[in-house]
Formats: structure tokens, C-alpha cells, sequence
């Protein structure tokens, strides 16, 4: 199995890969045509990047079959092109949960300290103890949280440590979950803005969650007050933040950005840097030693099973549900051609098959084949599935309710 890396990546992923055996072509520089070309020219079946963007000409390029996103988030990938054309995509969720909240919590100290403040003036000979020793300081103070995945129960952990209340919302908590996390539940994401003094954004990017952050949040949050968002650009609307920042003094930590570079180096303006209480981060929640270690760890072992079993483990693009209206159960003797009979004839009624599985009990004598149908069979196709081979058992058909 043939990997091309598309992106920094550790040199322990890429010795596990060559032990399990696979073929490893590193190139952490390709983009855009340059990636598709090298995915044609390598004729890899497997593609790892970091935030290297895989588009769809790079997805109609060469055989792909699966693609891993060395980290948590995947809308650098599109998605719905590799899925069109059949290609895996996965991810790595939760290796960088750990490096995101210690990021997240050196900006809600720097903030609150204003570190960076006080290094610029010591580097410039200034002495300013009178200005720089006023601080509100953590303990006993309201963290809001707006998402509860890994990386927010890392905040948690954190929070718990410097003595922050934490109230939180997502849309799997409820009540006696956030009770068990040891947080207190709130029904929006209005009342964790209203209460908190400290608002930290911890969820994927998805439609759903696209600029949901936006100025009816800020509205409600109190001047002065902090926001820390580690998570994607995109969930807050950054001209709303901007003038949240300029009207309510609202303070804010960002880790990223409405328009970052696509490389690694390059020029960046960004007006809300210019504002005061702004302090900012290269996009590095997940880069530390240990995160990298952990996803190259974990992207080794998706590939792995790939490579041994025809398995994706995360894979993020398989339909949770198809277009099946009908469910075709066969049971069967175990022998050659039965299930070829069986696809023959749907095929013939044209009807498209969405899943199928076929279970052999045990002694493999026997097997059972469930084969989702995007249509229903006529009862004269049914019988010829049931009576043209002998090796069928017995026949149901079921309408399926979504």
C-alpha cells in the first residue's frame, strides 16, 4: 500500500507505517495542482495531510481510497467530492485535546495578566509595576463553555484547578450529563454568554455551527468580559467580535483567524490584531510535541487496519442513512452463486442495492444476507429469488421505516 504525506508529519508515523509494511512517499510542500499531480504520478491509495487542502481535482487524481486528516477537523478536505467518488475520509479525533486547552488557558491567563503586554514593555526598558499589577484574577470567576466535546472536558479539568465556576451548553448536554461532568447545564448558548466571565468555544465546524457566534452572543455578554475561541474561525462572526471588542471592551484570545494564509509562513493583516486587549496565536492549539506524537500515533493505526482488515476507523463521510425504502433477507445454504442468483435479479428489476451483509452462523453451513433496496421487488421477483436455486432457504421482504 502505497502513502503519500502531504504535510509535516513525525518521523515515528512515518517509521510505524513502514513497519506495517507500507510504501511511504513524503512531500510536505505539495499543494494544490502540484498535490494532484503527485497523487497521480505516485498512484497512492492513501493520503495524509495536516492543513494542507485537498480539493476535488486532487480527489479525481490517481486511485485514492482513503484519505487522513492528521488531526481533529476535516474542512480543509471536500468531502462530498471524495464521497462521490468513493474515497474514505478520516480523522483523528481527540490526540490535540490536551494541547487546545492548555493553548486556551495560557490566553485566558495572558489576557488577564496581559503577559505579552508586560514582555513587550521589560524588552523595550520600561519598568510599569503600577500599570500591569491591576488584575482581576481567575479564581472564583465563571468559565462558559460552548461545546463539551474532548477538548472541552479538557477545559474542565483546567477550570477546576484555578477554582472557575463552569457552566456550560452543547447540544448532547443535558442536565444529568453536565452534572456529571461536575458543570452546571445551560439550556442556550445566550445564557453561558450572559453569565460568563470568561466565554471559550470549543466545537467542529459543520453548517450547523457556521458564524453561530455571532452579535446576538456578544450583545449578551458583559463589558469587559473575555472570549477565547481555539476551536475554527468560522463559528463566530468576526465583524460582529470586532465591534464587540471596540463598543463593549470586550477582551479576546483567538488562535484563528477569518483570513489566515494558506501556508505555513507568509504576510497577515488583520485589523482586530490592531485592537486593544487583542491577543493572538498562529493557528498552534494542536502543536505541541506531544499532540503530533499522538496523531501521528493514531494515523498509523487507521492505516494499519486499513491495510489489514478493509476497515476505516473514524472514517467521518459513510451515510448514516441511505436511500434503502426495502429490506431483501435471504437466509441460504452456504455455497457458491447464491448470492450472485439473488443480485441477478435485482439487478434485472433494477433496483439499486444501498448496503448489504451476509452473516454465516456457525459450522458455516448457513448464512443470512440483509441487502438494503432502494426500491420494492415485484412478488414474481421474489419468488424467483426464492425458487431459482436451491440453496435459498427463505425469502423476506420488508419495508423499512426511517
Amino acid at each position: 500500500m502505497k502513502v503519500l504525506i502531504a504535510d509535516k508529519f513525525e518521523q515515528s508515523g512515518i517509521d510505524g507505517l513502514k513497519a506495517s509494511g507500507c510504501e511511504v512517499i513524503s512531500n510536505p510542500d505539495l499543494k494544490d495542482d502540484a498535490l494532484a499531480q503527485a497523487i497521480d504520478d505516485t498512484r497512492a491509495d492513501v493520503l495524509v495531510v495536516r492543513s494542507t487542502q485537498v480539493n476535488e481535482a486532487a480527489l479525481n487524481a490517481g486511485r485514492l481510497s482513503l484519505v487522513v486528516r492528521a488531526g481533529a477537523g476535516y474542512n480543509t478536505i471536500d468531502v462530498k467530492a471524495a464521497s462521490a467518488r468513493g474515497i474514505y475520509v478520516s480523522n483523528c479525533p481527540g490526540k490535540n485535546s490536551t494541547a487546545v486547552a492548555e493553548l486556551a488557558f495560557g490566553l485566558i491567563l495572558s489576557l488577564d495578566r496581559r503577559i505579552p503586554d508586560n514582555v513587550a514593555e521589560l524588552r523595550t526598558g520600561k519598568w510599569n509595576k503600577k500599570e500591569f499589577s491591576k488584575a482581576k484574577g481567575l479564581y472564583g470567576r465563571t468559565l462558559g463553555l460552548i461545546g463539551l466535546g474532548q477538548i472541552g472536558r479538557e477545559m474542565i479539568k483546567r477550570a477546576n484547578a484555578f477554582g472557575l465556576n463552569v457552566i456550560g451548553w452543547s447540544r448532547s448536554l443535558t442536565p444529568d450529563s453536565a452534572a456529571e461532568l461536575g458543570i452546571s447545564y445551560r439550556q442556550t448558548i445566550y445564557e453561558v454568554a450572559h453569565e460568563a466571565d470568561i466565554l471559550s468555544i470549543h466545537v467542529a465546524l459543520t453548517p450547523e455551527t457556521r458564524g453561530f457566534i455571532n452579535a446576538d452572543v456578544f450583545e449578551v455578554m458583559a463589558p469587559g468580559s473575555v472570549f477565547i475561541n481555539t476551536s475554527r474561525a468560522e463559528v463566530v462572526d468576526h465583524a460582529a467580535l470586532t465591534q464587540a471588542i471596540k463598543t463593549k471592551h470586550i477582551r479576546a484570545g483567538l488562535d484563528v483567524f477569518a483570513n489566515e494564509p494558506s501556508t505555513a509562513t507568509g504576510d497577515f493583516t488583520d485589523e482586530i490584531l490592531n485592537l486593544p486587549n487583542v491577543y493572538g496565536t498562529h493557528h498552534i492549539g494542536a502543536s505541541t510535541d506531544q499532540a503530533q506524537e499522538a496523531i501521528a500515533a493514531e494515523t498509523v493505526r487507521i492505516i494499519r487496519e486499513f491495510k489489514e482488515t478493509g476497515r476505516v476507523p473514524n472514517v467521518i463521510n459513510l451515510s448514516g442513512r441511505t436511500p434503502a425504502t426495502h429490506l431483501l433477507v435471504v437466509r441460504h445454504k452456504d455455497r457458491p452463486g447464491v448470492l450472485a442468483h439473488v443480485l441477478n435479479e435485482v439487478k434485472a428489476a433494477a433496483i439499486n442495492v444501498q448496503q448489504m451483509e451476509n452473516i454465516v452462523f456457525a459450522g458455516a453451513e448457513a448464512a443470512i444476507a440483509r441487502i438494503e433496496l432502494d426500491g420494492t421487488l415485484e412478488p414474481e421477483t421474489v419468488d424467483r429469488i426464492r425458487n431459482g436455486n436451491g440453496d435459498v432457504i427463505e425469502v423476506n421482504l420488508l419495508a423499512l421505516n426511517h
